[in-house]
């Protein structure tokens, strides 16, 4: 670790802001850099957004021999929208002709960036389109890799469920994949002709942070017999590991990237190929396709796309398997099998969930 601080400070003192492994690569060997990648909050890798982003324009660039760099906003996690604009600006200096930037707090910086440099374009994942032409925003359908999460859960043997979810019931993407999970559970159980107990949270999810209040929640509901809790809100996944770890055999279901590295708790993650998204929007940029397919667009991707679903590793489970998560996605992937992805915009509200489930053999609580 420390030998690769070192190598990464020496790099960075040498090019400025340059792409992580950027020493002596190709990326650095010019002056000009192409393709940009602004960083959200946080570290570029940080197993989540920014890595999955990153990978996603540095595997295109490397296969298309074009230039590339990340920039990551001054202040880290404090970043601002001055910092956030000003990384955009620097990148655009340099050469950018094309910025991916994930993370809905790009917006501003965005927008206001967008606007100055209509000839650059911009790529907003896991965002929105808001009426630039030269931006094209990356959604994803978030239900499917939930819906999977919730039925493997429960084909695997778990009856006692738990998802706790970021954004205090407003964001979508949270929503949706919390939607997902309890259709994918309940469908399960009624294949296993078995009853599912759910208890669903947003109480500490407003910030999408760790905290004591969150970890102290998580802990008592396995405490009183939660197997398994799904933890959809960034660095909430702290609070959610640090209860699990706890515990004798509390388990875990990541988000958005594969998640298992962090605890051997984690038994699966309902994942956004973010990579695979990033190189599927590029390609659509270089073939010359921007005008026709991408510009003030919300391109929603999701297994079809090989851009939801669950990381191909199954060890963790007991006797859910490859054969049949193949089998599942191939009905996702074809849209052989219908998953409800319209939530309201508040779904802290136990009308949502009681009626999410009517009808099915699962049990909801919604823990406020």
């Amino acid at each position: 670790m420390k030998k690769f601080l070192s190598v990464l400070l020496a790099c960075t003192m040498i090019f400025g802001l340059v792409a992580f492994a950027g020493c002596g690569d190709k990326e650095a060997a010019g002056d000009k850099f192409e393709i940009a990648v602004v960083t959200d909050v946080g570290q570029l890798m940080d197993g989540g957004f920014n890595q999955g982003t990153w990978e996603g324009a540095k595997n295109y660039a490397e296969a298309h021999k074009i230039t590339y760099k990340y920039y990551q906003p001054a202040n880290g996690s404090d970043a601002t929208d001055n910092d956030r604009i000003a990384a955009m600006r620097l990148a655009i200096d340099n050469g950018a002709k094309i910025i991916v930037a994930p993370g809905f707090l790009q917006f501003n910086a965005m927008s206001t960036v967008a606007k100055e440099n209509p000839d650059v374009k911009f790529v907003f994942v896991d965002g929105w389109s808001f009426g630039e032409k030269n931006v094209t925003a990356v959604i994803y359908k978030e239900q499917e890799s939930g819906y999977m999460a919730g039925y493997a859960a429960v084909m695997d043997g778990y009856t006692k469920l738990g998802a706790t979810l970021g954004g205090g019931g407003g964001n979508p993407a949270c929503n949706r994949f919390g939607y997902g999970y309890v259709q994918g559970a309940a469908a399960a159980a009624a294949e296993k002709n078995v009853d599912v107990d759910m208890i669903v949270s947003y109480k500490y999810g407003s910030a999408f942070s760790a905290s004591t209040e969150l970890q102290t929640q998580i802990a008592g509901w396995y405490a009183n017999g939660t197997e398994v809790v799904f933890s959809c809100g960034g660095s909430m996944v702290n609070s959610v590991k640090a209860a699990a770890e706890e515990t004798t055999n509390g388990k875990m279901i990541g988000v958005d990237t594969n998640q298992s590295g962090i605890s051997e708790r984690v038994i699966t993650s309902a994942v956004k190929g973010l990579a695979t998204s990033v190189e599927i929007i590029l390609g659509k940029f270089y073939d010359g396709k921007w005008d026709a397919e991408l510009a003030d667009q919300a391109v929603n991707l999701g297994a079809s796309d090989n851009a939801t679903g669950l990381p191909d590793d199954f060890s963790r489970f007991t006797s859910f398997n490859k054969a049949a998560y193949d089998a599942l996605f191939t009905k996702v992937a074809n849209g052989s099998l219908a998953i409800k992805s319209e939530t309201p915009d508040d779904c802290d509200d136990e009308s949502f969930w009681t009626n999410a489930v009517a009808g099915t053999r699962v049990k909801i609580t919604l823990d406020k």
